[in-house]
């Protein structure tokens, strides 16, 4: 083998490795758009409780369901969602102002966790650390009636 058949070989190889690396990187560029795109499709799709439920299991999330009967177990409330446990916060049984004591607190709570709380039905309240992600509103049916 003569020399310029060492250097074809040399600069054969290196266009090959190249060409090779240049394959992998449009592979991992397609595989990140695929990703990108699964994940935006599924931000605006229309939420289910079976894809809801199935995302937040699938997260290792955990929602609570309380429906508190004093302002005593706000704090308990709170501990919930320092432990980045969602929580849903059924006041109906509870008087007004009990109730507004309760959000209130709450709502502290929520704000030093850089979380979120929503208003998702009569005297019901969504409460979350910033760990979870919500998307979507529900609309106050009392303000959309017009007697």
């Amino acid at each position: 083998m003569g020399l310029t058949d060492k250097i074809k070989n040399i600069f054969l190889d290196d266009e090959e490795d190249m060409e090779e690396e240049y394959f992998e990187e449009q592979e991992q560029q397609v595989a990140q758009q695929t990703t990108a795109q699964v994940n935006e499709k599924a931000l605006h799709a229309p939420a289910t409780n079976e894809s809801i439920l199935a995302a937040l299991q699938g997260k290792g999330a955990q929602m609570i369901l309380s429906e508190p009967k004093a302002y005593s177990e706000s704090q308990e409330i709170a501990d919930h969602l320092l432990n980045q446990r969602g929580v849903i916060v059924n006041l109906q049984r509870l008087s007004p102002d009990q109730g507004k004591r309760i959000i209130d607190f709450l709502s502290g709570t929520v704000y030093a966790i850089k979380g979120d709380i929503q208003k998702v039905g009569h005297n019901i309240f969504l409460c979350t650390p910033n760990s979870f992600g919500i998307a979507g509103t529900i609309s106050d049916e009392d303000a959309k009636r017009a007697y």
